[in-house]
């Protein structure tokens, strides 16, 4: 008991290292910004001075506890994908800067005879559906929390070849982290329509609070254990931004 005690004071201790390593970040940036045009103005005391420093407490934490689970399914995934467990694809982040974003890899590399990649949904196996059935293949992510790069929770970070397609109200998403999860998560996850989500993710960046983020995260551990609005990209109703755009400015000019 004393030794599980001393553990996890060690873990609080490295976790509160890096909080206000955070919180130190975060008002070097804001000194830096003195006088110029500010994009995004925080809500409250929690989004300017809390939420960062407790995304990186949290995070930094929970990569710690959760590190055994995390070299399991490396190996797992490294056996099952043949190769690299890892899925790392650039992303934009807060004021469209983009970052590299790593989760588990679900999907193979399989081909057809012609050397190009088979549909996703042929490419995703018993592993690949578990992790996302599961909500595993997230976990990585903690990584980019960590880092700076996202927070627990805000608007789901999209494809890059999707920034062109926003209009000027769609663009605010970016105004802030973007998530692990999001208001438009526990709303429907990726079976929503575009416009719908995108509304989400801009109410959500207008009034961000502790108790709105904490409502967030328990609906999503709702959801996981649930397995609910899990869809495959490309699949149903769920085509990709760009294109569903193009559809719509294609409708609109035949109007």
């Amino acid at each position: 008991m004393k030794r599980l005690c001393k553990t996890v004071l060690h873990i609080a201790a490295f976790s509160a290292g890096a909080a206000f390593c955070a919180f130190t970040a975060e008002r070097i940036n804001e000194i830096k910004a003195w006088g110029k045009e500010i994009r995004h103005k925080p809500y409250g005391t929690y989004e300017r001075f809390v939420k960062r420093p407790l995304d990186c407490f949290l995070s930094t934490g929970a990569l710690v506890v959760l590190s055994p689970l995390l070299a399991v399914l490396s190996a797992v995934g490294a056996y099952e994908m043949k190769g690299s467990p890892f899925f790392v694809q650039a992303r934009p982040g807060r004021e469209e800067r983009i970052f590299r974003l790593v989760k588990f890899r679900s999907m193979s590399n399989k081909r057809d005879e012609n050397g190009e990649l088979l549909p996703d949904i042929e490419r995703l196996g018993a592993y690949g559906r578990f992790i996302r059935k599961t909500s595993l293949d997230e976990l990585p992510e903690l990584l980019n929390i960590a880092k700076g790069d996202m927070a627990l929770v805000g608007p789901r970070p999209l494809a890059v070849q999707y920034l062109p397609y926003y209009n000027e109200k769609e663009q605010h998403r970016h105004d802030v982290r973007p998530g692990l999860t999001g208001l438009a998560q526990i709303n429907g996850r990726n079976a929503v329509g575009w416009e719908k989500r995108f509304a989400f993710d801009t109410d959500y960046v207008s009034r961000i609070t502790f108790f709105g983020d904490l409502k967030i995260i328990l609906s999503t551990v709702t959801k996981v254990f649930r397995s609910e609005n899990i869809e495959v990209r490309g699949t149903g109703s769920n085509i990709d931004f760009d294109e569903f755009r193009r559809q719509q400015l294609t409708e609109e000019e035949k109007c």
